[in-house]
């Protein structure tokens, strides 16, 4: 008799490794070595926005150092539970812009998809970590009325699948997001934002390549990367194949007091995503986001660290320091 073989199913590499992720707080100050009397700044639970951080992205954060600027980016705190005078539960003006059920329409010839609210890791200064995604988020049922939005806005050029971090989709279901984008003939660009690789560059396989690389769109992927720590070989590895398939790498970083406000910390980021294929693109001042306060920089402080890395660096490594301000037309230049 002819054995007749049968294809492995069962979860994906990176969504195994997704899966161990840490969950609980103490879990993860245990694996990074701190004992109870370094626990300074005090972690603080019961906060509703969750916690998560993937194994690769614990991986890089330095053992016995409260102060990592890794782990200083996931680390609940109880400054996240105080009320502060210009801080919002939707400081970016996304609710206002809602066009129908996942889609965001504040610029006139690009959209945005809200394709899902889950993310690999859960940023603490994170500007949409009071959004409603379970009203909001694009999901199967709402992606028929969200493309025949986009058909009838022929002034669209440009559509950005964002999240929560549309990468956290599988394949089958973001392969079939981005065909349908293609068909519709007056959209010529797609943009990714994703924090993945850096947080679980294992996700970045070699399916997920062939969608971007098959479709007609010109394809950008942003990626989200705040401190040089952040790469590292498994990174730089897993952009190759995007980078060697012609799609085109940007970075967007948010400025994060205590994290990357020095301008040495600023240049190697610059230069160190630079190296890697990654071409500079935003580099935001903080959204002000409820529970975000602690992370704020200041405006002069800004304009201090902007004046600097002019001086130090070429033009093509300067990103553009901007703010978001609800209700404008663009980002608004520092």
């Amino acid at each position: 008799m002819q054995t007749v073989s049968r294809l492995k199913t069962g979860p994906s590499p990176w969504q195994e490794e997704l899966a161990r992720s840490f969950r609980n707080i103490d879990q993860l100050l245990d694996y990074l070595q701190l004992d109870k009397g370094q626990r300074q700044p005090k972690p603080a639970t019961g906060i509703q926005f969750p916690f998560r951080v993937t194994p690769a992205f614990a991986g890089k954060m330095r053992k016995g150092d409260m102060n990592d600027p890794l782990l200083r980016q996931v680390l609940p705190l109880t400054e996240e539970m105080k009320d502060q005078p210009g801080f919002s539960q939707n400081p970016v003006g996304d609710l206002e812009a809602r066009a129908t059920r996942g889609v965001l329409h504040k610029y006139r010839n690009r959209i945005l998809l809200l394709e899902t609210g889950a993310c690999a890791i859960n940023c603490r200064y994170c500007f949409r970590r009071n959004f409603p995604y379970s009203e909001n988020q694009l999901g199967q049922a709402s992606r028929q009325k969200a493309i025949a939005y986009l058909q009838s806005h022929s002034e669209v050029r440009e559509v950005i699948i964002s999240g929560g971090d549309p990468l956290m989709t599988a394949n089958s279901g973001l392969g079939e997001l981005v065909e349908s984008i293609s068909r519709i003939h007056h959209v010529e660009r797609l943009r990714i934002h994703t924090r993945i690789p850096t947080v679980l560059p294992s996700r970045i396989d070699s399916e997920l390549v062939r969608i971007m690389s098959r479709s007609r769109l010109k394809t950008v992927i942003v990626a989200h990367i705040n401190h040089p720590n952040e790469i590292d070989q498994e990174v730089e590895n897993a952009l190759k194949p995007l980078l060697e398939a012609g799609i085109r790498l940007f970075n967007q970083a948010v400025l994060l007091k205590g994290i990357n406000d020095s301008p040495e910390v600023l240049r190697e980021l610059l230069e160190t995503t630079f190296d890697i294929g990654i071409n500079p693109y935003y580099l935001h001042l903080l959204d002000r986001a409820t529970g975000t306060a602690h992370f704020e920089v200041t405006k002069e402080k800004a304009l201090f660290l902007q004046e600097e890395l002019r001086k130090n660096l070429p033009g093509y490594l300067l990103p553009r320091f901007v703010r978001e301000i609800p209700g404008e037309s663009y980002k608004t230049p520092l």
